[in-house]
């Protein structure tokens, strides 16, 4: 069993390979093997999660997760863990496996009630799994809100009941009692067999947490992943024999009157991710021409930029201002980072978009790096639809634009024309504030300034950003003039 970290690279496989997978090994394999080994892995990650734990629950659902749990709580029981099971449906509608697996629990005196321990001291969801797309209701949906709302923890079996494998959207009820992770007690998920994408994005980190992986001693086989988790990058190391020019030249332009700090940022990131020379173009003129907290930064002109020559970030604060700078932008740099305000005036205007697929199809490298709402936008479609669907949204959004395309949010998605689209693992909620989409521009710029291919660029940028916030002191805020400079500020 593997833990699943932000150093984690990993294929990603939805629901249908899944089936597949499963329905191969298991013809293969001496029957009820499968669970047997299922109901294993739970325990271990039981008792490892709740080593002292005096009572488990087991919520069991009418399917195979419910047999996972069955067979789970055998194994409890037999260690010495006083082990309740409640279950939802008949013995007559099991499934084989399930069957023969609730047969077990019941041989190695394993508790059955109608209701829930009272305070159990960790509590096991083995409702459905991936085995239904209807949201929990009913008694299964209390029993889920008892779960998420007790001091106990919470152990997921395959995925958190009334999450989508595919897409990490939560079913409306339960999301609407789901508690932050970090007010209640720790949650867990051990995805079996194949890792889900919908475990790493949308609301799928929230209702997952820490998640486990236990390939039941199954391989992959010919079955294709939707998506890869994208592990660690580090910055790459440098040569000795090299200068500034090595790394390249960025130029922000952005910072309309009122919004100069973003740019600013942007530009404060590309420097300290490691841009050889840092322009900052502001589309507010009146801005003084040099930045006492960061001389490096070289203030200029647009109109005197050899845009050709370089990685261009732009955007970021144009507001309405930037739609004069985006025709020569598109046309002329050498590559491209389109973030914010640049992102709604191209959403708006088919000359644009024209200009943007057109630099896909003389070879230069273009990255938008939208949020959901960006996204829609972009798509003519809602913000509802876009959180729906992120892996699609995104892939959309790089077919239609040719340009790879950063979806931020909960479990970034990065997806490029003809590529499998990545799911970023590092990160948390302390980057939900104002700036830092402007940070992870500019850090973007930079990786692509020093000659990364522009997925290559995105995927490490949006890792090492994500980085950064996983290891912020804790005791510390997290701004986004800090986090552009890579440090936190001075306690």
């Amino acid at each position: 069993m593997q833990r699943i970290t932000s150093a984690s690279a990993a294929p990603l496989f939805d629901i249908a390979a899944t089936r597949r997978m499963e329905q191969a090994a298991a013809a293969t394999l001496a029957p009820h093997t499968l669970m047997q080994r299922a109901g294993l892995a739970v325990a271990r990650l039981a008792m490892a999660t709740a080593p002292h734990a005096r009572t488990i629950w087991v919520a069991c659902g009418p399917g195979n997760n419910g047999g996972d749990g069955f067979e789970a709580a055998a194994q409890l029981q037999r260690r010495g863990f006083a082990t309740v099971v409640t279950r939802i449906g008949d013995d007559s509608r099991l499934p084989e496996d399930a069957r023969a697996s609730l047969q077990k629990a019941r041989e190695a005196g394993v508790q059955f009630s109608d209701a829930p321990p009272e305070h159990p001291d960790l509590a096991i969801d083995a409702l459905l799994g991936i085995g239904s797309t209807r949201p929990p209701s009913g008694q299964m949906l209390d029993w889920l809100q008892r779960m998420h709302a007790s001091r106990a923890p919470v152990l997921s079996v395959d995925t958190p009941s009334g999450l989508n494998a595919d897409t990490g959207t939560l079913s409306a009820d339960f999301l609407a009692t789901l508690q932050p992770s970090s007010n209640v007690s720790r949650r867990v998920c051990v995805s079996l067999l194949t890792l889900k994408p919908g475990l790493f994005t949308a609301q799928g980190r929230d209702a997952a947490g820490d998640v486990w992986f236990d390939d039941l001693g199954v391989a992959a086989g010919n079955e294709a992943p939707v998506a890869r988790l994208h592990g660690a990058s580090p910055a790459p190391a440098r040569w000795q024999a090299s200068h500034k020019g090595s790394y390249g030249d960025v130029a922000v332009i952005g910072g309309a009157p009122g919004m100069a700090g973003a740019a600013l940022l942007a530009a404060s990131a590309a420097l300290n991710a490691g841009a050889g020379r840092v322009f900052a173009a502001p589309l507010d003129t009146d801005i003084a021409p040099l930045d006492l907290v960061q001389p490096e930064l070289m203030f200029r002109r647009r109109e005197t930029l050899d845009l050709g020559a370089m990685t261009v970030v732009c955007g970021c604060g144009g507001g309405s201002a930037v739609l004069e700078a985006l025709p020569l932008v598109l046309e002329t740099a050498h590559a491209l980072v389109l973030d914010a305000d640049a992102l709604n005036a191209i959403a708006g205007d088919s000359t644009l978009q024209g200009l943007l697929k057109t630099r896909s199809q003389t070879g230069r490298s273009t990255v938008l790096t939208p949020h959901p709402l960006e996204a829609a936008r972009l798509l003519g479609a809602t913000t509802r639809e876009v959180q729906s669907d992120r892996l699609g949204a995104a892939s959309r959004l790089a077919e239609r634009y040719g340009a790879v395309v950063v979806l931020k949010g909960s479990g970034t998605v990065i997806a490029n024309a003809g590529e499998v689209p990545v799911i970023n693992s590092s990160g948390n909620a302390r980057l939900a504030t104002a700036g830092t989409g402007d940070v992870l521009a500019g850090m973007v710029g930079a990786t692509l300034a020093a000659g990364r291919p522009a997925m290559s660029a995105a995927c490490e940028a949006v890792w090492r950003h994500g980085d950064l916030a996983d290891r912020w002191p804790t005791h510390i805020p997290l701004t986004a003039s800090a986090l552009a400079r890579g440090l936190p500020a001075a306690p």
